[in-house]
């Protein structure tokens, strides 16, 4: 049996015994009985699995789910040694009585993590152009990133189908996403716009203190401010400039949805001036599709080679205010194009006041797979490069309106830019 299989098997019936879906022994009190039972469902049942554990009822029938996909499915289960093969095949009403049985038996996040091993490992992404299975499957972030590698083969019958899956994931993102990043970026730019003679509700004491430290009077321990510093409360006309350039290659599928759906927020912000750029060799601007995100990642295509050089090209040469330019390039850095001309055009836009983030993945996946010489090297040149989630974009993003440090995780994605 394959480690992988293992795994996911252990992951999923993880899952739906703390969900409460427990079959035949949980809840008995029998601690050993218990851990026999999920170690049965975990290794399959062979001859050599050591539990002696037969299951009846709704643990057979999860059993036999787990089979169809990690184990050889109707010839019986993989002996040790050999590789395990599916018992889905390719018949679709087969997959979506699969689809249906999964559902019913495990919580959604465990049948997203099901489907996405059916597609990878199974090669069903074929079976994703039919409207029946579309209607069957769990939609999420990655089944849209699959959709849109699928976009070009997709018959007229299916992309109806196909955008309504979309919507339902863009739309429920918006929801999760969109108030919190209009919060924390109208205050970043209320912050963003100082003003030296404010109304007493507006000033900024902690830079009020700092400018007026030498006014400080020891017999009445206080500081008399000569000079106010505060905050400009942002009007309804542009403060700042917004460029998102996205790698639309294969492997930044999750980053190129999270960024479709943040442009459209970010767009829907008068004091925000937002362009959308997606590339691979070639370069594509996606601006005046923002107002709906469904129609921006219909617009991507997934896959194909990488020219950051060529995108960011296309970029320097919209900006209009560089001082007042928020730059954000997502992209695992893996460049087919010219790399010095890629890192002297970072230079030369942060030399013009830019503010340069480089994003390695904008998803909950963590570290993707990065060039490591190519972050470190626009660390160098100030601009880290490092993975960001959905949930820290938006303070990544003030922090750069606002011209302060940026916010980079502790974690290993953070390290280049150190």
């Amino acid at each position: 049996m394959s480690t992988g299989a293992v795994d996911t098997g252990a992951a999923v019936h993880t899952g739906t015994a703390d969900q409460g879906g427990a079959g035949e022994g949980a809840g008995a009190g029998d601690a050993a009985d218990e851990r026999l039972r999920r170690w049965r469902l975990v290794l399959g049942g062979e001859d050599a699995d050591g539990t002696g554990r037969t299951l009846t009822g709704r643990d057979a029938a999860m059993d036999g789910a787990l089979d169809s996909l990690y184990g050889r499915g109707q010839g019986g289960r993989a002996r040790a040694g050999q590789d395990r093969s599916a018992g889905l095949g390719a018949s679709a009403p087969s997959v979506a009585r699969w689809l249906g049985d999964i559902r019913t038996y495990f919580p959604s996040s465990v049948v997203q993590v099901m489907q996405r091993d059916a597609i990878d490992r199974l090669g069903l992404s074929a079976l994703l152009l039919e409207p029946e299975m579309l209607e069957a499957v769990e939609a999420d972030v990655h089944l849209v990133g699959t959709l849109l590698s699928l976009n070009k083969a997709m018959p007229e019958t299916t992309k109806e189908t196909a955008r309504a899956v979309v919507r339902k994931v863009v739309d429920d993102l918006e929801k999760r996403l969109a108030t919190r990043t209009r919060a924390t970026l109208t205050g970043a730019l209320d912050r963003s716009a100082r003003i030296s003679r404010p109304r007493h509700h507006d000033i900024d004491w902690n830079r009020t203190i700092a400018a007026n430290l030498k006014h400080y009077l020891p017999e009445y321990r206080t500081i008399v401010p000569e000079r106010l510093i505060g905050y400009g409360r942002a009007s309804q006309s542009v403060k700042k400039e917004v460029v998102l350039c996205i790698d639309q290659s294969g492997s930044m599928a999750a980053s190129v949805v999270y960024a479709s759906v943040f442009g459209a927020v970010l767009a829907s912000m008068r004091s925000i001036d937002t362009r959308l750029v997606v590339f691979d060799t070639a370069v594509v601007d996606l601006t005046d599709q923002l107002d709906d995100p469904v129609d921006v990642l219909f617009g991507t295509q997934l896959g194909g080679g990488t020219d950051i050089n060529r995108a960011l090209a296309y970029c320097q040469s919209q900006i209009t205010r560089p001082a007042d330019t928020v730059v954000v390039l997502i992209s695992d850095l893996y460049e087919g194009g010219i790399r010095n001309e890629m890192l002297k055009r970072v230079a030369a836009m942060k030399a013009s006041g830019v503010q340069f983030v480089t994003l390695l993945a904008l998803s909950d996946e963590g570290t993707p797979a990065y060039d490591r010489e190519h972050a470190a090297a626009l660390a160098g040149l100030g601009a880290p490069a490092f993975a960001c989630t959905p949930d820290l974009f938006p303070e990544v993003m003030a922090a750069a309106i606002e011209k302060r440090p940026l916010p980079i995780p502790d974690a290993d994605a953070g390290s280049p830019g150190r």
